[in-house]
């Protein structure tokens, strides 16, 4: 707590005014721009590594960025679509991202229960609970990729039934596994995004945008996935003009 409260006083020293200053300029008239779905890893700095400011987006965090799919509701009832409620339909938000990451503790326990989908636990710890609930969609998705490998497409429905995203993953080779697992689940939150019908006139007419994005932790680069190259795109100068067109 000793950190935490170091912070506050830092805060106060350093960042207070300008931020007083731009709370004032949005408390009236908001104008969110992106519905954020992202991982609540310690590691996950999601306002600096996008340089947001005051008001621009919505950020839900949960393990494992996950998105429980519309036929779970109402019958379980979470804060994601509650959040996309509130952004999509009564702020008029037009991009919902969900950005993974690399060694996400929450994939990285999903990916060892892989063997255990279909088999009941007398004793459920609640992590192993959410991510096996919520996730088993991205363990087929990524059973998939396995039997056919990197030189086949995986598909992913869009913000349409007839939108199909094809994805490939990790091309070059170069992440582990369980971070491959990680770029798969993150493609596959946004046909959860898209199953709810409270988005369904938003999502056909175009007016609400899907993405997926993915950060690598120990090298800091953002990856956004790139629907004319079909795979997820690391952001940096020379590929900003070319990804902007996209989105």
């Amino acid at each position: 707590m000793r950190r935490l409260l170091d912070g506050v006083i830092k805060f106060r020293r350093t960042l207070l005014k300008e931020l007083v200053h731009q709370f004032e300029k949005v408390r009236d008239n908001p104008d969110p721009q992106a519905l954020f779905f992202t991982c609540m890893d310690s590691r996950m700095i999601t306002s600096r590594i996008m340089q947001a400011e005051v008001g621009d987006m919505f950020i839900i965090r949960n393990a494992g960025n996950l998105v429980p799919h519309a036929r779970l509701y109402p019958h379980q009832v979470s804060c994601e679509p509650a959040a996309m409620e509130l952004a999509c339909n009564i702020f008029n938000v037009r991009n919902v991202v969900v950005c993974g990451h690399s060694d996400c503790r929450a994939m990285n326990l999903l990916y060892r229960l892989r063997d255990r989908v279909n088999v009941s636990s007398t004793n459920p710890n609640p992590l192993e609970e959410w991510v096996l609930r919520h996730g088993t969609s991205s363990l087929e998705k990524y059973a998939s990729f396995e039997r056919n490998g990197a030189n086949k497409a995986l598909e992913f429905r869009g913000e349409t039934e007839s939108t199909i995203i094809q994805a490939y993953i990790d091309p070059d080779n170069k992440f582990v596994a369980e971070d491959k697992f990680s770029q798969v689940n993150a493609l596959q939150q946004l046909e959860n995004v898209a199953s709810y019908p409270m988005l369904r006139d938003r999502l056909d007419s175009g007016a609400i945008r899907l993405n997926a994005m993915w950060f690598d932790i120990y090298t800091a680069d953002v990856y956004l996935f790139s629907r004319k190259q079909k795979r997820f795109v690391r952001i940096n100068e020379e590929t900003y003009s070319q990804l902007l067109l996209e989105i």
